[in-house]
């Protein structure tokens, strides 16, 4: 019986060992299954197939014609905007194309521009790009595997300083295959999922042009790279600092692709630049530039009423933005050691009324954000899921957020009465800063360790000022001294910017995207706090630090959903930000010489793109006098 028993044990053990051999065979041959394709989604399938025109163009739009558009700033004083260095001119992105390019119709979708096919695992641990033969560059060379390795190594070892840390973490090899072929090959134990189509984003220079010309990426330059894209700087009418234009290539290579029809319209795009948004707007009315995407409720609401909108020669339009909100918000600079109590943030922030501004000074045009992912799905709202909690619960366990965010509903914006200063909210804000040691004076401020407290809002739009003066008001009630400090832009970026950070709060944007991935490292990591012009608030939170990881590891967009509901809970309680609003729509005026698609995509306006300039009706114009 015993060499039974024993012959029973050693069968079973075989029979295990077996059953672990084969599952580990068959998760090898499920992380090789290879897959070619067009293209590649996050999750699921693609909308189109090889070879597609977008739903949403219209392919028989003609070619020819000007958009101008206005960019605010005092100046511009490059053409590299990939360098933390000067004020990139508007549109310095234009010369390029990535390997692979998105649609304005779907979320994570990407599809071959510049390569033919792409290969990857089912693991996505690596990728090949089969390169097209007939890629050129601006000056007619031919685009090869070793651009694009090069261009990618520039950005691994020259980008910006939060990129390349992440960067640094995710690939273990570029190497160049053959001619027309790169692969990508990941470092094992990071998420996989999006290193694919990150891989496909970098823009592509001309090797041989950067070296011969000693281009460099972090110095700022009055020169343009080398790249393939459709638009090259017009040098002979821009002025440095004034007015950028950027014409169409007649020869660019991708003109006849199906993914750029009715695309790529207009033949020159100019950017004109003004020192302030009334002067920008006066120029508007007189024929300066002839396209506006108009930012101000009360310009909307009161200021189109003179003549070209009365005789139909300006059109007027709204139309409708699926995108998530902007994550517009005044954002506390974390590094500042008042800042670091979260009472004093709260404290703060329930001085500015959100409800009396809208009614008061936007024309009731807003609504309030909420959220990191205000007007998405990814918002999270009621009280945590089972799902979440699963991800929250390891953070609460470890001290690193209260047990309240197991029960409690997402934090949201304190609401106000109609004045504009609410008691109620002032009660509560003047308990939270006794509580964390602030104390009135005789003289009515507030001190610790006598250290008066001291708020400085940073501006460099005079538009603001009609919000940021109520708001210091308010301040002030509390026993805060608070001001606005109005700068120029020179100084805005200086101050704003690594390595200075030299502000208390800013109007700046909660950045996120609609799929989040490791981007949300680069935004908000503890890594990036220091060197990072995303991640101006300098958060450093070992919570968001370990969510970011849940939410970049994400399978399946069921799970994306759920960490991104936990992640948005969690920043929320860090009270890095007061967030101001946003309007799902695209407020936009034009000169009546343009013309878009009849049913317009969700996610882009796409007024540079696929807008198309009516010739009859510019002609008319300039008949007219209307433009010059």
């Amino acid at each position: 019986m015993k060499s039974v028993a024993v012959a029973r044990v050693r069968d079973w053990r075989l029979g295990v060992a077996g059953m672990v051999l084969m599952a580990a065979l068959a998760h090898q041959a499920r992380a090789e299954d290879i897959i070619t394709s067009h293209g590649i989604s996050t999750f699921g399938d693609l909308k189109y197939g090889p070879d597609f025109t977008p739903d949403y163009v219209n392919q028989d739009a003609p070619k020819g014609g000007e958009i101008s558009m206005a960019a605010v700033g005092a100046t511009w004083d490059t053409l590299n905007a990939y360098s933390i260095k000067g004020v990139p001119g508007a549109g310095a992105t234009l010369p390029y194309e990535t390997i692979l390019t998105g649609t304005a119709d779907e979320i994570g979708a990407y599809y071959c521009l510049m390569c033919k096919t792409m290969e990857y695992p089912a693991d996505r641990s690596w990728v090949i790009f089969h390169l097209r033969d007939d890629v050129k560059f601006a000056d007619g060379s031919p685009m090869t595997a070793e651009d694009v390795i090069f261009s990618y190594e520039q950005f691994r070892d020259h980008g910006l300083s939060d990129f390349r840390t992440i960067l640094s973490t995710q690939v273990d090899k570029a190497e160049v295959i053959d001619p027309l072929t790169v692969k990508f090959t990941f470092k094992p134990g990071v998420p996989f999922r999006d290193l694919p189509a990150k891989m496909g984003g970098f823009p592509v220079f001309s090797k041989a042009d950067f070296t011969a010309n000693k281009r460099d990426l972090e110095e700022s330059s009055l020169e343009t790279f080398l790249g393939t894209g459709p638009y090259q700087l017009d040098k002979a009418r821009t002025v440095t600092g004034r007015t950028v234009v950027w014409t169409r290539n007649p020869s660019y290579w991708g003109e006849a692709l199906p993914i750029n029809k009715g695309q790529n319209n207009f033949d020159s795009l100019r950017f004109e630049y003004f020192g302030d948004p009334n002067a920008a707007f006066e120029a508007f009315k007189a024929g300066a530039y002839t396209f506006r995407i108009e930012s101000s409720s009360k310009n909307w609401a009161t200021a189109y009423d003179f003549p070209g909108i009365q005789n139909g020669t300006v059109k007027k339009d709204e139309i409708p933005n699926g995108n998530k909100a902007s994550g517009q918000a005044y954002v506390f600079n974390l590094r500042r050691e008042k800042f670091q109590d979260p009472r004093v943030r709260e404290a703060i922030g329930l001085m500015f009324n959100f409800e009396w501004s809208n009614k008061s000074l936007f024309y009731g045009l807003y609504t309030r954000i909420n959220s990191i992912w205000e007007n998405s799905y990814l918002a999270a709202s009621g009280v945590p899921s089972d799902a979440e909690k699963a991800i929250l619960q390891p953070l609460v366990d470890k001290g690193l957020v209260p047990a309240s965010i197991l029960t409690d509903e997402p934090i949201k914006a304190p609401v106000s009465g109609e004045d504009q200063l609410d008691r109620k909210n002032l009660r509560k804000a003047s308990a939270l800063l006794d509580e964390a040691g602030w104390t009135v004076g005789d003289d009515g401020l507030r001190r610790k360790d006598g250290q008066v407290l001291t708020v400085e809002i940073l501006n460099d739009n005079p538009q603001f000022d009609r919000v940021h003066n109520p708001f210091i008001e308010n301040l002030k009630a509390l026993g805060i001294d608070a001001k606005l400090m109005n700068v120029d832009d020179a100084q805005y970026e200086n101050r704003t910017q690594p390595p200075s950070f030299d502000f208390d709060l800013i109007t700046s944007g909660a950045q996120a995207t609609m799929e989040p991935g490791d981007e949300m490292r680069q935004f908000y990591g503890s890594e990036t706090a220091d060197n990072s012009s995303y991640n101006v608030m300098g958060l450093k939170s070992p919570a968001v630090d370990a969510l970011a990881l849940v939410v970049e590891g994400a399978k399946t967009k069921d799970e994306l959903v759920t960490a991104t509901h936990a992640m948005d809970r969690v920043m929320l309680a860090e009270r890095f930000w007061i967030p101001q609003w946003y309007k799902a729509s695209s407020w936009v005026a034009y000169y009546d010489q343009y013309a878009h698609p009849e049913k317009m995509p969700p996610y882009a306006l796409g007024q540079t793109s696929f807008w198309w300039y009516d010739a009859a009706k510019g002609d008319k114009l300039k008949a007219d006098g209307v433009l010059r």
